[in-house]
């Protein structure tokens, strides 16, 4: 199913991510969203993600459609020219994959393969360019397809909590431009300045998921402080870890902090996504908690 279908009938969006393993055993990971994620919208699996060499997003996404979850196909353009992006969005819908989230994806220093050579022949918002062309029976090439044409929920994603607002706003027109339907959000911790983008955001008319991530410890939000872009972990929230360290050992606090910041944006977003980055059995915790 489409979850643009269900932003259009005014439902809250509610998905969570998985990262495929390295190796071919995809039972666990299978078994996992079954018990913790089968009742979410949809199911994200991410790309080799952070440039570190997994089993294929395709395929973890045809196994969970197997299982009877609905998979969200991320899809990079680090790793594949135009010729390989555009025959894996074929093999998505033809495997009935019909959700896609369209990124640039991180270079390939940053992971367990420093040397592989990058690709980027497309970023996000060409690729998003792309879905489309190929969504009206035509390829990059000016070719015809043959048969019918394939249909996809087509997203992306925006960093609000950025330090440059107006660049994230005038990325985020772009990607619209390009045909984004609907958007996933970089981790927000800080309320405040998520809801000071969103109110700017939605001048553009497209369903923003608030992007969760649970804090499991102090040394997790300042390593995030220090190296990831657009991520700010304000610091009352690295206080409440430091705390009562046996309760963040637990995960009780990351919770909590996870489902503080779901209930604040709520009110000013369309969904909620959340990557566990292995906490997948807290997700409904903390939707229970954020009264979803």
């Amino acid at each position: 199913m489409k979850i643009t279908e269900l932003f259009q009938r005014g439902e809250f969006v509610t998905t969570a991510e998985v990262g495929p393993p390295k190796g071919i055993n995809i039972d666990g990971v299978v078994e996992e969203a079954k018990t913790y994620l089968s009742g979410l919208t949809a199911v994200n699996v991410t790309d080799n993600q952070s440039s570190v060499m997994r089993l294929g997003s395709l395929a973890t996404c045809k196994m969970l459609k197997d299982a009877g979850l609905n998979p969200i196909f991320q899809l990079t353009c680090r790793d594949r020219n135009r010729i390989a992006l555009q025959s894996d969005l074929l093999s998505a819908a033809m495997f009935g994959i019909d959700n896609v989230l369209c990124l640039t994806g991180d270079h390939t220093t940053l992971g367990d393969h420093p040397g592989a050579k990058p690709v980027f022949d497309l970023d996000s918002v060409s690729l998003l360019h792309t879905v489309g062309l190929l969504e009206k029976g035509e390829d990059l090439g000016g070719n015809k397809l043959v048969g019918d044409a394939p249909s996809f929920a087509k997203g992306a994603v925006v960093s609000p909590c950025s330090d440059s607002i107006d660049a994230q706003l005038a990325k985020m027109e772009r990607k619209v431009m390009a045909g984004a339907q609907y958007f996933q959000t970089q981790a927000v911790f800080d309320s405040e300045k998520f809801i000071a983008f969103m109110e700017k955001a939605k001048q553009f008319g497209v369903p923003v998921q608030v992007g969760i991530i649970i804090p499991k410890n102090v040394g997790m939000v300042r390593y995030m402080n220090a190296n990831v872009a657009g991520i700010h972990v304000p610091d009352s929230m690295i206080e409440e870890l430091k705390a009562d360290k046996e309760k963040t050992k637990a995960g009780i606090t990351g919770v909590e902090i996870a489902a503080r910041i779901i209930k604040e944006c709520k009110p000013y977003c369309q969904g909620v996504h959340i990557m566990a980055l292995g906490w997948e059995s807290k997700v409904p915790e903390i939707l229970k908690l954020a009264g979803i």
